[in-house]
């Protein structure tokens, strides 16, 4: 029932283990029970093999989860019970039991009902086991879970893109305790001998090429913490500082190559051939003393320059979970490309095979631009359901009625509603369009009756104020563009003229109207075009029905002679042109020649002005920007 009591009969024997089940079950309610078990051969083990002792309790408890006896969850609550009770050390030897039987976990029978308590086993042990001292545990659980679960599981994925805020690299930070810069106190004496075993000045180490000061080594350590989270980047201060100490760190790299390795090599070399082990640190060492062998170590400088690349990709990239603040301008993608070139180059010229190194990486990173791809759509699954026809789900039929049900007998065939107010409008006519187009449903009335009213009102001799015409109602307008839009030939007729609402619209088309109609002469009613507004501006901004110089719009031709006029001083004329940054940025993306972009400018200012893109109005932004000679030549054309 317990983990405690399930320890101290793990040492049993096999074969006492099973008799010792077989007589707990053999009460009266479980006789059926004991010829299961005789049934089942000392030597079975089904169905994972079990290698060691102390796991010889499950040899009992997989034979009972295949006759049915206990529940499929029950060896996973047993492990989670052991993993809990036992130290670190005997944890391990069992999770091996644990990842040697991973395709048995993955079966049918297992999975389903052990998938959470797994998972649950493992977060356990990660939070007992410390990163930096049990980082190879840590492995095997990490990479068990990956072959546990799919890999469209999205408990084991990290959709928000969030960061290891806890992976904070400590060094030190003041200036006053470094020992960088100082020389050594103790010199050696004149005439002192040197004894046997000590280091003369032939074998000394030779001192670093690299100068190492205290502002290097704050500088270089501090950037581990953009490293661990990039989202400070975009902050205009902390980028400022980033831009200044990356330059000084990789021109550091730059200007002090590793050239000499085969020395290194060799060592390593012969590390291997006697049976030594490459040491491997989770965690980078800050020391000031390591600085320079850090600085001079390949492997070191692939790391520092790794960690480039996959910051750069993820500003770069587009992150579903990123904030709307998060956006690279102009200047900033622009170092980032610059600067990816350069780690790039660097990458290839640090010995050995640094060609083959950064082709690598550059395949690598190319590969997770789709793996960001893939979460960024919500990780749909990578398996796809075959799909058969004969698999598809059949429609239901559904019975027709009876004419009966709905058609009347006898010769009127009358139509039953079920209603009679339905049933009498339904059947008063006996074809339903032929009723629709009778006389009695055309209501639309004509021109002279619906304008009749607002024909008189607009006589100035009636003196009807303004506020009280019946152009005024909204209502009234709304179906006065309907009879327009059906009857009037001026409601298409394309004109120039603006008008400050649609009141002083319908005035000007009742003024049309009325000009037209026989019963009324046209000298009776006047207008208001010729009269002004209590501000000195009219109602229509232009009367007359010939085009002149401020209503003409400027062609597709003189788009093209004023383009190649402007040349690469475009962007002088765009401020006056109202046009917004964003829109100069797709224009230089667009095109790189500087006709082009005038041209494009141009097309942008008549796509968004639309009939106010007149020559008039582009003279005036001429004139403003400073080419008054284009202006001059575009108004005399």
């Amino acid at each position: 029932n317990n983990a405690l009591s399930l320890i101290n009969v793990l040492s049993f024997p096999l074969t006492q283990l099973q008799a010792s089940a077989r007589h707990a079950l053999s009460g009266k309610s479980s006789k059926p029970l004991i010829n299961i078990f005789n049934q089942i051969p000392d030597t079975t083990a089904k169905p994972i093999v079990i290698k060691h002792s102390k796991f010889r309790a499950f040899v009992v408890l997989f034979p009972l989860l295949d006759a049915g006896i206990c529940s499929a969850t029950t060896p996973f609550v047993l492990l989670g019970d052991v993993l809990d009770c036992l130290p670190l050390d005997l944890c391990d030897k069992i999770f091996s039991f644990v990842e040697e039987n991973v395709s048995t976990w993955k079966s049918n029978s297992f999975y389903t009902a052990g998938k959470n308590y797994l998972l649950r086993m493992c977060n356990d042990l990660l939070r007992r086991l410390s990163k930096s001292q049990n980082t190879v545990f840590c492995g095997r659980i990490q990479l068990f879970l990956a072959r546990l679960f799919p890999l469209s599981e999205k408990s084991g994925l990290n959709l928000q893109s969030q960061f290891n805020l806890d992976n904070i690299t400590v060094f030190n930070k003041n200036e006053q305790e470094s020992t960088l810069g100082q020389k050594s106190t103790e010199e050696k004496e004149d005439g002192m001998e040197v004894e046997e075993g000590e280091m003369g000045e032939d074998d000394a180490p030779a001192p670093c090429s690299i100068p190492i000061d205290y502002n290097l080594y704050r500088k270089f350590w501090t950037l581990q913490d953009y490293f661990r989270n990039p989202v400070q980047c975009f902050d205009k201060f902390s980028w400022m500082t980033f831009l200044k100490y990356s330059d000084e760190t990789l021109a550091v790299f730059k200007s002090f190559k590793l050239d000499d390795m085969q020395a290194s090599k060799r060592k390593l070399e012969e590390l291997r051939a006697s049976g030594g082990e490459h040491v491997y640190f989770a965690k980078f060492l800050t020391s000031e003393k390591l600085m320079d062998l850090q600085l001079s170590d390949s492997n070191f400088r692939r790391h520092i320059l790794l960690q480039y690349l996959i910051l750069f990709q993820y500003l770069k990239g587009q992150v579903k979970f990123k904030s709307s603040s998060c956006v690279l301008n102009d200047d900033q993608t622009a170092w980032i490309e610059e600067t990816t070139k350069l780690v790039y180059q660097l990458l290839r010229e640090i010995p050995p095979d640094g060609d083959k190194f950064a082709t690598m990486v550059e395949h690598i990173l190319n590969t997770e631009e789709n793996w960001n791809s893939w979460k960024n759509e919500g990780c749909p699954s990578f398996v796809k359901e075959r799909y058969s026809i004969d698999d598809k789900p059949k429609r239901p039929t559904r019975k027709r009625q009876a004419p009966e049900d709905f058609l009347g007998k006898g010769p009127d065939r009358k139509i039953f509603m079920g209603n009679d107010e339905l049933t009498r409008l339904w059947n008063l006519n006996q074809d339903n369009m032929e009723a629709c187009k009778s006389d009695s449903r055309s209501f639309m009335p004509s021109l002279d009756e619906f304008f009749a009213e607002a024909i008189e009102q607009a006589d100035p001799a009636n003196m009807v104020e303004e506020e009280y015409k019946v152009v005024r109602n909204p209502n009234y307008g709304w179906r006065a563009l309907r009879l327009l839009s059906r009857r009037s030939p001026h409601f298409f007729q394309p004109t120039n003229q603006k008008f400050k609402s649609l009141a002083d619209y319908l005035d000007s088309m009742v003024s049309k109207l009325a000009k037209e109609l026989p019963d009324i002469p046209s000298e009776e009613i006047k207008t208001g075009e010729e009269d002004d507004d209590d501000n000195g501006d009219n109602l229509l901004k232009d009367s007359n029905d010939s085009p002149s110089i401020q209503s003409k719009l400027v062609t597709n031709q003189q788009m093209d002679d004023i383009a190649a006029k402007l040349g690469a001083q475009w962007k002088m004329l765009a401020s006056h042109l109202e046009m917004k940054a964003s829109e100069l940025r797709e224009i230089e993306t667009d095109s790189e020649d500087v006709d082009m972009q005038a041209k494009l400018l141009l097309v942008s200012w008549q796509d968004r002005e639309g009939a106010q893109a007149t020559v008039e109005n582009l003279v005036t932004a001429l004139n403003s920007a400073g080419f008054s000679q284009i202006a001059d030549s575009l108004s005399e054309a």
